[in-house]
Formats: structure tokens, C-alpha cells, sequence
């Protein structure tokens, strides 16, 4: 059974309600005691709820929940499909295939994605870009930049990569010698290790289930595992 934020609110008011009467049992509903025991009661409820609310959001949001992978889905195909009963874009896995010709374990894929937030971090990507709904929107919204099919159709054969990884790696270290988009990414002088970082860290990140944002992204099949 899913419990949606009106079922919180609801039940919420309900407990606080049912406290509310037992506690003024005797007391008149006009007298001022009245309403000092069900402010308290009140206020003592919801700030229950919200410590427990913000337990429940850290678990989801950690890496390793449903909706956020391990660090190790960078090994598998990633593909993002419509899914009808929720009305919204998902990821979805296909088989595993690596990155950069290995396949990496689950330490050193997280180790290997730190560093790729590291180095975005390093170069303030998000005074032009948006990550996960934070940023700015003079450049491309990366939340889901690895599922772009852009990187096969255009960027491969610019770049002369044989796979989509290898594709945005050199695109990454060499921006300004690849111009693609209206506006042109000036050159942050990655490293070629920085660059698999970041390539690592948007496959990633790709992979979060985001209830289909960014919307307007196209689907993106996978094979079978």
C-alpha cells in the first residue's frame, strides 16, 4: 500500500484530534485550557511526524535505495522507458556491460563517481548547468546527459569514439574543439582521469529514478539481461 502526503496530513490531524479530547476531557471547548492542551498536543504530533518524515526521505534518497542505485549500476546498460501506472519516465536496467572496458566494484565505482562529483564541484558545472533540479539553465540540464542520444548520433563519429563513454570522455577533456550546442563549454582543463570521473558520475546519475524529470527526454530502450 502506498501513503501518499494527504494520508500523512490526514492521519496527522486524526492522532492529534483524538490526543486533543482525551487529554481536555472535563475541560469546556470555550476555555483557554481547552486550546493550550491541543496546541501542544498538536504541535507535539507534527513535530513527531516530521522527525519521522525526515528519516524516511534520507533512506530513500541514500545511495543503494530503490530509487537511488549503488554505485555499481555503472556497469549495466541504463535505459529510461514510459511507465503507464505512474504516468512517467523511469530508468530501467539491461544487461551489464561495463565502463571504459572493465567492470568495476562496487568500492571503486563509488570511489570512481565521488570523484566525478568532486571534480564537478572543482569547476562549478552548476553556475551553468543543472543537476538533480539544482543549477542554472544557460547550458544543458545534466540529470540525465548520459541517456542523451545525442552522444551516439553526433558526438561518436565527431569525436571518433567507438563507444558512448569514450565519446564523452574526449568530448569533456576538448569541449572547445568539439562545438556542438548554440553555446559553446569552455575548456576546464580535465585530466583524462577527471574526465572518466564525471563520465561515471552522469551514468550514474542517469540512473535515479527522478519521477521523470527532466521532462521531454526521450525514451531510451535496453537489451535484454
Amino acid at each position: 500500500m502506498s501513503i501518499g502526503w494527504l494520508e500523512v496530513v490526514v492521519a496527522t490531524l486524526l492522532v492529534s484530534l483524538v490526543i486533543s479530547l482525551i487529554l481536555a476531557r472535563g475541560r469546556h471547548w470555550l476555555e483557554p485550557s481547552f486550546w493550550k492542551v491541543a496546541a501542544i498536543i498538536t504541535s507535539s504530533v507534527m513535530a513527531i511526524t516530521l522527525v519521522l518524515l525526515t528519516f524516511h526521505t534520507v533512506q530513500a534518497i541514500s545511495m543503494g535505495s530503490k530509487r537511488v542505485p549503488g554505485a555499481d549500476v555503472i556497469n549495466r546498460e541504463i535505459g529510461y522507458v514510459y511507465n503507464a501506472d505512474r504516468r512517467a519516465m523511469e530508468p530501467v536496467l539491461g544487461k551489464e556491460v561495463g565502463l571504459f572496458g572493465k567492470v568495476w566494484s562496487p568500492q571503486e565505482a563509488e570511489e570512481l563517481i565521488v570523484k566525478g562529483k568532486l571534480v564537478i564541484q572543482s569547476r562549478n558545472c552548476m553556475d551553468c548547468h543543472t543537476l538533480l533540479g539544482n543549477g542554472a539553465y544557460y547550458a544543458p540540464d545534466l540529470t540525465k546527459a548520459w541517456l542523451d542520444p545525442k552522444w551516439d548520433k553526433q558526438i561518436m563519429p565527431m569525436v571518433g569514439a567507438s563507444s558512448r563513454e569514450e565519446a564523452m570522455k574526449t568530448w569533456l577533456m576538448n569541449p572547445d574543439k568539439y562545438p556542438t550546442w548554440v553555446r559553446k563549454m569552455p575548456n576546464l582543463r580535465l585530466t583524462e582521469d577527471e574526465a572518466k570521473a564525471v563520465t561515471a558520475y552522469l551514468k550514474w546519475m542517469s540512473a535515479i529514478d527522478t519521477n521523470g524529470f527532466p521532462a521531454n527526454f526521450p525514451e531510451v530502450q535496453v537489451s535484454q539481461k
